[in-house]
């Protein structure tokens, strides 16, 4: 089978690395899901369905638990932000000026992908920005 970049793989979390996780993908290829982007608790021997991120000239292969794409990935940010903000009675005090650590913390997210989606929320006015957080736009 030959995989390619995009495509939804199915995961065996292995060893943690000072970059990340090993991880064993579809049953037959080593990969490596970088740390900086997981953001839920992982355990060896986990599986978790992934996505080929990159497959690199040397052979080797990463991986997110992410789609990649930016309009995947977007939609999925987005949906994360609209519930948090329904749990919330519509209001979450985050902004752009929230620190990276509290962001992943409240959300599950980077503040890079934070950001790119409530400009994309912001974009389609369904939130407002103010200076104490965000506000679902009731319709």
């Amino acid at each position: 089978m030959e995989l390619q970049v995009g495509d939804k793989v199915s995961l065996i979390i292995g060893v943690e690395t000072d970059l990340g996780f090993t991880v064993l993908i579809d049953e037959e290829f080593e990969g490596l899901l970088y740390k900086n982007e997981v953001f839920q608790p992982l355990k060896e021997g986990q599986r978790i369905d992934g996505y080929i991120k990159n497959i690199r000239e040397d052979g080797k292969i990463d991986v997110s638990l992410q789609p990649q794409g930016f309009k995947n990935v977007i939609s999925i940010e987005t949906q994360k932000i609209i519930a948090a903000l329904e749990r919330n009675q519509g209001f979450l005090a985050l902004t752009d000026k929230s620190s990276p650590e509290e962001i992943k913390m409240r959300l599950a997210m980077s503040k890079k992908a934070f950001k790119r989606a409530i400009g994309s929320l912001y974009k389609q006015q369904q939130i407002l920005i103010t200076e104490k957080g965000i506000e679902l736009i009731k319709k």
